[in-house]
């Protein structure tokens, strides 16, 4: 059972040390606890394990090598235990051609490179205290 108290948990996955050492100060100042992953394969390995506690929040980056965060997005919106996370990809692409197929992926969110720490804080923050905003679900009438 999770402790009502305990700071919400962010998986942060990005190829990049640096960039992930910025995610987590930026997030750990905005009141989460994060752990971190190099890539989407890695993330996978995290969110799967039994053993670890279920995050509020995937931060994800776009472009890793080898498994990326569209690789990472359908694996984990493909798993049904990890359906309900809200995921929030980081990325350099921010036009808004960009935001439906993010959207229409499984991401919830989108906070562009570079990031404004507010932005980014205040995003994580929404979808941790109110989930999931975007749902595909397939149709069953046809």
């Amino acid at each position: 059972m999770e402790d009502p108290g305990a700071a919400p948990l962010v998986l942060v996955c990005d190829d990049t040390e640096a960039i992930r050492r910025l995610l987590r100060i930026n997030l750990e100042i905005g009141g989460f606890t994060v752990e971190e992953a190099e890539d989407g394969h890695a993330a996978m390995a995290r969110l799967i394990d039994p053993d670890k506690p279920r995050p509020a929040v995937i931060v994800l980056d776009q472009q890793m090598a080898p498994y990326d965060g569209w690789w990472a997005i359908a694996a984990i919106r493909s798993h049904p235990a990890l359906d309900e996370v809200p995921v929030v990809l980081v990325t350099a692409a921010t036009s808004e051609t960009d935001q439906p197929e993010t959207s229409g992926a499984g991401f919830d969110a989108f906070v562009g490179k570079p990031f404004d720490p507010d932005d980014l804080v205040a995003t994580v923050s929404r979808l941790a205290a109110g989930g999931r905003v975007s749902r595909r679900r397939p149709r069953l009438d046809g």
